[in-house]
C-alpha cells in the first residue's frame, strides 16, 4: 500500500504512539492504571476503578462501558454486565457527543455478539452505528472509531470489501492526526488483511508489521497475539511458526485470550 494512502502513526514526544483517549483518557495515576489492567486484558479491574467514577460522570460510563464490550470480544463472556454498562452509559450522556458514542458501543456490542456467534444482532449493530454517525459530527474525536467499526460491519457481515477499505481508510487518518497508536495498530491490521485478500502479500506484510509495532510500542499485550498470527500468514513457514508459536506462549500467559485465536495457535 503506498505510503500516501496510509501515512505512518503521529508519535508522542519522545517518538512513541500514545495509547488511546477513550480508554485511557489522561496522565494521572488511576487514568494509567486503568490503561496497564485493559493492556494485559485485565478488563473487570480496569472497570472497578472507574466505577466510583462512572456513577457520577457521563464519561466515565462510557469509557467503563467501552471496556466491558472490549471484554466480550475477547473472551465471549460478560454479556450481561456489558448491557448493563451501556444502559447506565446511555442514560448519563449529556450531549449528542456522548450519545454517539454510547451508540457507537453498542453497535461495537452487537457486531460482536453476531461475529462470534452468540446471537445473530447484525440488524442492531447496523441501527446502532447508524445512529452514531448521525450524532457524531465529522470533526468529533470518535468518528475515528465509528468509521473503524463500520468498516467491521461492512467486511464481515455485509462482505463488501470495497465499502470497509473506505471505511478503514477513513478511520485510520483520522486516528493517525489524533495522536491514537491503538486504533492505528486496528486500521493498519484490517487494511493489510483486506490487501491480502486481494493478493497483495508485500502490502499485507508491510500493514501486519506495522501493526504489530505499535502493539509492541503502547505494550497492548492482550493484542499482540492475534497481530503475531497475522503476521505469521504472511511470513515464509519457518518464520511464520515461530511467530505462531510466540503468539501461542503469550496467549497461554494471557489465560486463553482472545478465545477465537486459540484454534489457529499450535496445541
Amino acid at each position: 500500500m503506498a505510503d500516501t494512502a496510509m501515512s505512518r502513526p503521529a508519535r508522542k514526544k519522545g517518538g512513541e504512539p500514545r495509547p488511546p483517549t477513550s480508554a485511557y483518557g489522561g496522565d494521572s495515576p488511576s487514568e494509567r492504571a486503568v490503561w496497564r489492567l485493559r493492556s494485559r486484558g485485565c478488563w473487570d479491574d480496569a472497570a472497578a476503578l472507574l466505577e466510583p467514577h462512572a456513577a457520577h460522570g457521563s464519561e466515565a460510563a462510557i469509557r467503563r462501558a467501552a471496556l466491558l464490550v472490549e471484554r466480550c470480544m475477547f473472551t465471549a463472556d460478560g454479556w450481561e454486565e456489558a448491557e448493563e454498562a451501556l444502559r447506565a452509559a446511555e442514560g448519563a450522556a449529556r450531549d449528542d457527543d456522548e450519545r454517539g458514542a454510547a451508540a457507537c458501543e453498542r453497535g461495537h456490542l452487537a457486531y460482536a455478539a453476531t461475529v462470534l456467534g452468540v446471537r445473530d444482532r447484525a440488524d442492531e449493530a447496523r441501527a446502532a452505528l447508524g445512529r452514531a454517525a448521525a450524532l457524531l459530527g465529522p470533526d468529533a474525536e470518535g468518528r475515528a472509531m465509528l468509521d473503524f467499526r463500520r468498516g467491521l460491519l461492512a467486511e464481515h457481515l455485509s462482505d463488501s470489501p470495497q465499502a470497509a477499505r473506505a471505511a478503514y481508510r477513513r478511520a485510520h487518518a483520522a486516528a493517525t492526526a489524533q495522536g491514537d497508536g491503538l486504533l492505528c495498530s486496528f486500521t493498519w491490521r484490517h487494511l493489510a488483511g483486506l490487501a491480502l485478500r486481494d493478493g497483495e502479500l508485500a502490502e499485507a506484510r508491510h500493514g501486519f508489521r506495522e501493526s504489530l509495532l505499535l502493539r509492541e510500542q503502547l505494550g497492548f499485550l492482550v493484542g499482540m497475539a492475534p497481530a503475531l498470527v497475522a503476521l505469521a500468514d504472511v511470513q515464509p513457514e519457518a518464520e511464520g511458526a515461530r511467530l505462531r508459536e510466540e503468539a501461542g506462549r503469550l496467549f497461554r500467559l494471557l489465560g486463553g485470550v482472545p478465545t477465537w485465536l486459540a484454534s489457529r495457535l499450535p496445541g
